[in-house]
């Protein structure tokens, strides 16, 4: 009797893992992601007033541009 009910406990435990919780770490792994987008700072170009990311953005003398033609326009 206590056998049986042991192994139903067992069982019980098993699915609970096999199917509860991998969803929560998958639901974690997407927050982190969304974390991670929001992130990224946003600065005006000085040649044309656009605003480009910083990772995207070519730094130059301290500013950032938003593309290579606005870095040559501000240096001529």
């Amino acid at each position: 009797m206590i056998l049986k009910l042991l192994a139903i406990v067992v069982v019980l435990v098993l699915v609970y893992i096999v199917f509860f919780k991998k969803d929560r770490e998958g639901v974690i792994k997407k927050n982190n992601e969304k974390k991670e987008n929001i992130e990224d700072i946003m600065v005006e170009c000085p040649s044309c007033g656009t605003y480009v990311s910083k990772k995207e953005g070519i730094l130059s003398n301290g500013n950032y541009f938003c593309s290579a033609e606005c870095l040559n326009n501000k240096a001529k």
